[in-house]
């Protein structure tokens, strides 16, 4: 049996209850698309964000990565420069050297040549300053989001004429001519030593900047996956909640208007 109430409004407070409802996910989904998140809040889904923001500082630690990374490569093509223009030098310094051991080369020409030979050997120490290889030089990039394993190091030798074996060198005679042509040949043995250690770092540098950029892709990926929109979704909810609320506000309408219709009992 039905009961006629004015007192209390039945449907006029079921339409109010349901009509909040759909205003809360309108505004969710308006919020959602106009701001390309899923989550912008974490009662949207706690434990979705915290895996979305450990992702989030994965990426800012790699792309940091990458820039320590091309910072050290720069600085290690710098170096690999500087060591070519020191192979330069001492070709030279076998030019003159095999040329004051001919027993052809008078000794004033020899004289000549020794002090030639003695300014290479000084603009070859001069420049090994200038490009900070005058000293054992450890090499160390932070590349990855791992604390552990995640440098790439090394050692960068010293190539002074002193450690290349021909900073005592000389043309003064003959005899001293014919040693420096041995001296200089293993000095251009060690300097390819020190060149092949610097190259080595350069490809490990290269190799580990692609494994970053990968990851990175991949983590940001991940991290989409979890903290983006879906924005065909939340289209279709935003006109279902619009479409709710406009029926909505008509029901609730309509049960104000039926309590009003209980007093014509009392006319």
């Amino acid at each position: 049996m039905a009961s006629f109430s004015v007192v209390s409004n039945i449907a006029s407070a079921n339409a109010q209850a349901n009509l909040t409802i759909t205003q809360l996910g309108l505004q969710r989904a308006l919020t959602r698309l106009s701001s390309g998140y899923r989550i912008n809040s974490s009662g949207d889904d706690a434990a979705g964000l915290v895996t979305a923001n450990g992702y989030r500082a994965d990426v800012a630690i790699m792309n940091q990565g990458i820039r320590n990374a091309n910072d050290g490569l720069s600085d290690l093509q710098i170096k690999d420069g500087a060591l070519s223009n020191v192979s330069m030098l001492l070709n030279r310094l076998a030019t003159l050297a095999a040329q004051a051991a001919s027993g052809t080369t008078t000794d004033e020409s020899r004289a000549t040549l020794d002090t030639e030979f003695a300014d290479v050997l000084e603009e070859i120490d001069r420049e090994v300053v200038v490009a900070g290889l005058d000293t054992d030089a450890g090499f160390s990039v932070f590349i990855s989001n791992n604390g552990v394993d995640g440098k790439v190091t090394g050692l960068i030798l010293p190539t002074t004429t002193g450690d290349l074996g021909v900073a005592g060198s000389s043309l003064a005679t003959q005899l001293d001519a014919e040693t420096a042509v041995t001296e200089v040949t293993d000095a251009i043995i060690a300097l390819g030593d020190s060149q092949a250690k610097i190259g080595a770092l350069e490809n490990r540098l290269q190799y580990a900047i692609s494994l970053a950029q990968s990851q990175m892709v991949n983590t940001a990926g991940a991290e989409s996956r979890i903290r983006d929109a879906n924005i065909a979704e939340e289209a279709a909810n935003m006109t279902r909640y619009n479409i709710l609320t406009q029926s909505g506000v008509a029901a609730l309408a309509q049960a104000n208007q039926s309590t009003s219709a209980v007093l014509a009992l009392l006319r």
